[in-house]
């Protein structure tokens, strides 16, 4: 479904969604109070819900919608300006999956690019989320398969191993699933590393608020956002869980109880500078068309940190991540990621489970005593 005052964009958006056959515009709606009678009567996988819209704008339908359909993924479009980036964040953490910058002129909404292919894609993958939730739902009790193949993305093109399971006297199987865990890194924890996308500012607020008080290193934080949702972001970290966060900016020094972000339109990457760490920025390439991107902070953190690290992969689509979270274990880290069924989207976490490279795969909520464990055990 989409809700959008304007009948241009919604025709636009309409042909841009349809361009690809798995995707069909059910109905098209011009306010807030039509896209809640609408919800409450069509059977609907995807909403992409604009913000300011007259009789009822997106921020008051979203409550109504997620009391009707709590299942259906909500998709937060609005244009990029600071005022709708912090309007975004609050809908976020009020239960909306997923946001969408829309671009300033229809000019920009109707042309090839990379906004037709996060419109797509996020609509597309936060579809199939949902309906592999129902399929799960529905399953008779103790008929599930033992694995779960398309659940995730596998990185079949990357270069990096599937599993490890052989190279590891003490791989253990995770129950329920084919998923292999590895044996958790040996040295003391010294950074702790985390990248998300779709559905991780939910995500990073409920483990950020559990770790505090509980560890002492520095968290730097790649999340999929452009530069003025990252602003946002870190701001509302500060006042969510109770960190010092900020945007990492070029030559920061890496100190202890303190959180970064990665500015958007930046890959933050950690470096030596003499006898310190310190943050570098890099507005080189896209890498798995993102910037910032998960696996140029982790190749670093692998890079700088050896087996001193611990890096987290929140809820996110595609398999950004892999290829440095791999690194990071063969330097002698450990991996976390979010299970499936507390991921908007399983394909970061996935990928990496997939891969055979995590030492748990875990719910959110649990996340944060995980990690306070592994931060405070004594040296083996």
């Amino acid at each position: 479904m989409l809700v959008d005052d304007s009948a241009v964009v919604r025709g636009l958006f309409s042909r841009l969604l349809e361009s690809d056959p798995g995707i069909k515009v059910i109905t098209s709606v011009a306010n807030g109070k039509m896209a809640v009678n609408s919800l409450n009567h069509q059977e609907i996988d995807v909403v992409v819900l604009d913000i300011e819209m007259p009789v009822m704008d997106g921020m008051e339908a979203l409550p109504k919608m997620l009391a009707l359909k709590p299942d259906v993924p909500i998709l937060m479009a609005s244009t990029l300006t600071l005022r709708n980036a912090e309007i975004s964040m609050k809908a976020l953490a009020d239960g909306a999956a997923d946001y969408l910058p829309k671009p300033a002129s229809t000019k920009e909404i109707g042309a090839e690019g990379g906004f037709r292919r996060e419109l797509l894609e996020k609509v597309r993958n936060l579809g199939l989320a949902r309906r592999r939730r129902i399929a799960r739902a529905g399953a008779t009790a103790g008929s599930a398969p033992k694995t779960r193949p398309g659940a995730f993305s596998k990185p079949t093109s990357t270069g990096m191993p599937r599993t490890h399971e052989t190279a590891e006297a003490n791989a253990r199987r995770l129950p329920g699933t084919g998923f292999t865990l590895r044996e958790a890194g040996r040295e003391p924890v010294e950074v702790v590393a985390i990248g998300s996308s779709t559905g991780g500012p939910q995500a990073l607020f409920e483990v950020l608020k559990g770790l505090r008080g509980g560890c002492r290193q520095p968290i730097l934080i790649t999340q999929h956002m452009p530069a003025t949702f990252t602003t946002i972001l870190a701001q509302h970290i500060n006042r969510m869980t109770g960190w010092d966060c900020v945007e990492g900016e070029t030559g920061m020094p890496i100190t202890g109880g303190r959180v970064l972000v990665a500015p958007g339109g930046y890959h933050m990457v950690v470096e030596r500078q003499g006898s310190q760490n310190v943050i570098r920025l890099d507005d080189g390439p896209e890498v798995n068309f993102c910037r910032p991107a998960v696996d140029p902070l982790f190749d670093s953190i692998a890079a700088v940190y050896g087996g001193h690290a611990l890096g987290i992969i929140l809820t996110g689509m595609g398999t950004d991540g892999l290829r440095g979270a791999t690194k990071m274990v063969e330097a002698g880290g450990t991996i976390l990621a979010q299970n499936e069924a507390t991921s908007v989207v399983w394909g970061m976490p996935g990928a990496a489970a997939g891969a055979g490279i995590c030492s748990d795969v875990l719910p959110v909520g649990d996340m944060a005593s995980k990690v306070v464990r592994l931060l405070t055990r004594r040296g083996r």
